[in-house]
């Protein structure tokens, strides 16, 4: 059990602040370590941030706050996944294949990369994006080498059909900024881990049931399993701190000590670290990101018979589909957010409308989801402003997909800046 002693000694209490994601994986490692009593604190009455599902009462269906497809190379989340249990609620894909629709055109291509190493499918006109040549995919390797101030479109936009039809794409939902200001550097990571991997690590994967059910409910489970506590509705509301190290949590419950040893994670949003941190250094500037949820009258084909859909030329960027719910996600969707809801589903049916196929058909019933602070503002000036796990605190560490992981702000980010920080604690 998690709470017996090691060694003839008492394990030391290890308080995670914060049950998203990057909580939720730092707090797994954490107890399957054997050398920390873990203390979960949820400000909320849930668990999960930004990665959840709930029940809609409009829709009666379960809906994700927001749509998330994850490759097969995201190896962070995969191991997350397969240490609570849930590799198999993801849908994986056969084969490695993107499919896209034009919505001015009305045309539609599949990207589709080969399983091996060597990048022979961009020299296949049928795998690759329409009125592109294979040199054009060459242009990738500016991300490599791209200065620190470089944006996506500076280093790809000179190929113009790939840049729009693929990698523009590509770039703002990954990075969930526009790609004329998106910092080039942070798209090179996720291209060397999955497709720079060949097809097999770049399979489109999708919670089958949705996001609690593959990322969160296991893993409270697990984490109960290993004798970790959780609380909910706990807000911290300051740190008391004595001698370079957290000597104090106070939550609006009542205070909390912490003794010698216990050590203290901030698995929070940036903008509430810098509350509990004064004068700490963190990217303070976000991005939206807009979802709204159409419940259909029966359950839509879509190409390659694949549960989702890139969009390019419209305001939807990216549609999915779980049953007769077809949901569509709009990133770097600042503008969008401040239009009301029925505004926002207006112009989005409009679009789900033309990639199904269903001209003049009524808006169904919908829910529209906004994420007003979704990211961090994945911009070049920011990157400098990303923490390390480690703080100058002794006993204080930080997670966060915000943190300095060397990736995007996603869940393979989230997932990463858990493990990270846990590294970092029992390294210490």
């Amino acid at each position: 059990m998690a709470t017996s002693k090691r060694a003839g000694q008492a394990l030391r209490r290890a308080h995670v602040i914060g049950a998203g994601l990057a909580g939720l994986s730092a707090a797994l490692r954490l107890a399957a370590s054997g050398r920390s009593q873990v203390q979960l604190h949820e400000a909320a009455g849930h668990a999960g941030g930004r990665c959840r599902s709930f029940h809609d009462e409009l829709l009666d269906a379960v809906i994700d706050n927001g749509n998330h497809l994850l490759l097969s190379g995201n190896r962070s989340a995969m191991s997350y996944l397969a240490e609570i249990g849930a590799a198999e609620t993801l849908y994986a894909a056969p084969e490695a294949a993107f499919p896209f629709f034009e919505l001015e055109s009305g045309s539609g291509w599949t990207v589709r990369p080969n399983r091996g190493l060597l990048p022979w499918w961009i020299f296949d006109p049928a795998r690759r994006v329409p009125e592109t040549s294979a040199l054009d995919y060459l242009a990738a390797l500016r991300l490599a080498f791209a200065e620190p101030m470089a944006t996506v479109a500076q280093c790809l936009s000179g190929r113009r059909h790939l840049y729009r039809r693929f990698w523009e794409p590509l770039a703002v939902a990954v990075l969930n900024t526009a790609a004329d200001e998106a910092a080039a550097r942070l798209l090179w990571p996720v291209l060397v881990e999955t497709l720079g991997r060949g097809g097999a690590a770049s399979r489109p994967c999708i919670a089958k049931a949705g996001l609690s059910a593959s990322f969160i409910d296991p893993a409270l489970k697990r984490l109960g399993e290993r004798g970790a506590e959780i609380g909910y509705s706990r807000r911290l509301r300051a740190l008391e701190i004595v001698d370079g190290r957290v000597v104090q949590l106070d939550f609006v419950q009542g205070p909390i000590a912490a003794q010698p040893g216990d050590v203290v994670i901030l698995a929070l949003p940036p903008a509430r670290v810098v509350e509990l941190l004064e004068g700490a250094r963190v990217p303070l500037e976000s991005r939206a990101i807009v979802n709204a949820h159409f419940r259909l009258a029966a359950e839509p084909a879509l190409p390659e018979d694949l549960p989702f859909l890139g969009l390019v030329g419209g305001t939807a960027h990216w549609l999915f589909r779980r049953g007769a719910i077809v949901s569509v996600t709009v990133s770097a969707a600042d503008a969008l957010a401040e239009l009301d809801n029925d505004a926002i589903a207006m112009r989005l049916w409009a679009d789900v409308a033309k990639a199904l196929a269903l001209p003049g058909a009524a808006m169904p019933a919908v829910r529209v989801v906004k994420e007003k602070r979704a990211t961090f503002a994945q911009v070049p000036s920011a990157l400098a402003m990303r923490a390390r796990a480690q703080t100058q605190l002794a006993n204080l560490f930080l997670a966060g997909d915000w943190t300095d992981t060397g990736l995007p702000a996603t869940i393979e980010g989230a997932v990463r800046s858990g493990h990270l920080a846990a590294a970092a604690v029992l390294d210490s």
